[in-house]
């Protein structure tokens, strides 16, 4: 018998048990299937690591929610982890943060959050952002919440930009402004040093807080899990690490390939491992259970 997988637990739950929750960004489902089998209790599928690994652009929104979604829906089927999905800026107004918000609950995501930046967005650890009013953001926030059919199923995190545009204060400001319109959690992205992330850490006290460990080059401090929960922090992104380790592992590969060598056994995996990861056994018990008669004889 194959035994059905197991019902995702809400991110709430997920929190309560496991904070801080590390959460690898997966840019495929093969990804996905690593992760949950390195031990990790949940996920983050971030647009930074879709854009470039499904589409090979940068995260300057040049692709939107139908291309995301789709993503979104193949990597989902592969892994049964709980799951945090980057919704950018909702892909548009109030009515297209609604659709987005109802369509991922519909699909079983655990968690989303939204950013208040202007389109066409950019990655978060870019120059030149914008951001929009305080209020625009306050309302699609306001419609996320409501667009949901149950709190417990979906948790959202507004994410302001306006470190870099605004000042820190200001995204202080805007954070709060955005739990009292209804998310969850906050999210106050490119913090630029230690003392950032310990005002941040002290001024949201209790609430689900979000940070993101962005490898490469960039303003952010790297700290452990450890010591960002000490500073109030119970989730945090890695939105480039396995992305870009995976980017150099290839680019060496492509090159041993060019002078005809073979990968040293430490540097690959092989056949029977790899039939592992992607479940080579559960295909085969259901071959033998089911195939077509004519097959067994």
């Amino acid at each position: 018998m194959i035994s059905p997988r197991k019902p995702r637990p809400t991110w709430k739950q997920l929190l309560d048990k496991h904070a801080p929750v590390q959460l690898p960004a997966a840019y495929d489902a093969l990804t996905a299937k690593l992760i949950e089998r390195a031990g990790f209790s949940a996920y983050q599928i971030g647009g930074f690591a879709l854009a470039g690994a499904r589409h090979g652009l940068p995260d300057i929104d040049l692709t939107r929610f139908a291309e995301q979604s789709a993503g979104v829906r193949d990597i989902m089927a592969a892994c049964s982890l709980p799951v945090l999905v980057d919704c950018d800026d909702g892909y548009g107004d109030v009515k297209n943060v609604t659709y987005t918000v109802q369509h991922y609950e519909a699909m079983g995501v655990a968690a989303i959050f939204l950013e208040d930046q202007v389109a066409p967005k950019r990655c978060g650890h870019m120059a030149g952002k914008r951001v929009v009013p305080a209020e625009v953001m306050v309302e699609k926030i306001k419609a996320a919440a409501a667009a949901r059919s149950d709190r417990e199923n979906l948790f959202i995190v507004a994410r302001t930009d306006a470190r870099e545009p605004e000042g820190l204060d200001a995204a202080l400001r805007r954070g709060e402004s955005y739990l009292k319109a209804g998310a969850d959690g906050i999210y106050v992205e490119a913090p630029k040093s230690e003392k950032d992330l310990q005002q941040i850490g002290k001024v949201f006290k209790g609430v689900p807080q979000m940070t993101n460990m962005f490898e490469g080059d960039n303003e952010t401090p790297w700290l452990t899990p450890k010591e960002l929960h000490k500073l109030g922090f119970s989730m945090i992104l890695y939105p480039t690490t396995l992305l870009f380790r995976v980017v150099r592992a290839l680019e060496r590969a492509l090159e041993d390939l060019k002078q005809g060598k073979q990968a040293p056994k430490d540097e690959r995996v092989g056949l029977t491992e790899y039939e592992k990861i992607v479940g080579l056994e559960r295909w085969a018990l259901i071959e033998k259970r089911f195939g077509d008669s004519k097959d067994r004889q």
